[in-house]
């Protein structure tokens, strides 16, 4: 495959801009894989730029199921109207929403779970640890490994992506900023079932 034809397969693939994507096949000696790598930390380190920025525009993306009894909406923000009307935008809130149906989170980030629930959890795994006979450090790597499994169950932006589970949810809206330019990030969301 030629360079060119490597620049447009890269650009179609992550939406990376011409001169990005020669600097990451330029870093990575023409391999692709390191190339997407590249962009991926590129783009993450833009939306850590991007982070400090107000998001007051969006979309709101909504989903029925097909019985009609289960519906999600996402309210998702960006910086401008102009992407809030972009259908790639609009569809990624849509997809936000389908995702709210189908993995049904209670907190949007690990920092909305309440106190008390975090320790009646924490003691629960402290138990579970003591009955399987550890002790010290251990306990507390455990307990440790174990809210995190509790926060990729309940929290929104830590869920696996229901599309594609090597993703979180955080991880594909820090793609979509380094791919469209601007802070995008989840307003709000609700889950509805009859």
């Amino acid at each position: 495959m030629s360079e060119k034809e490597l620049i447009i397969k890269l650009r179609q693939q992550t939406g990376a801009g011409i001169m990005d994507i020669k600097e990451a096949l330029q870093e990575s000696g023409v391999d692709e894989a390191k190339a997407i790598e590249f962009l991926r930390k590129k783009g993450q380190k833009i939306a850590a730029k991007r982070a400090e920025r107000q998001a007051g525009e969006g979309w709101i993306g909504s989903y029925v199921h097909s019985n009609g009894k289960v519906a999600g909406f996402v309210s998702l923000k960006c910086e401008t109207d102009f992407v809030a009307r972009n259908a790639e935008f609009q569809a990624l809130a849509h997809d936000l929403a389908m995702h709210a149906v189908a993995s049904n989170p209670i907190y949007l980030k690990p920092e909305d779970v309440p106190a008390e629930i975090i320790e009646k959890e924490k003691e629960i795994y402290k138990a579970e640890a003591a009955q399987a006979g550890k002790t010290g450090d251990m306990v507390d790597k455990i307990i440790e490994g174990k809210l995190s499994k509790f926060y990729s169950d309940v929290c929104f932006l830590k869920q696996p992506y229901f599309k594609d589970d090597a993703k979180t949810v955080q991880t594909l809206l820090d793609e979509a900023t380094g791919k469209i330019g601007e802070k995008i990030e989840i307003g709000e969301f609700k889950r509805v079932q009859i």
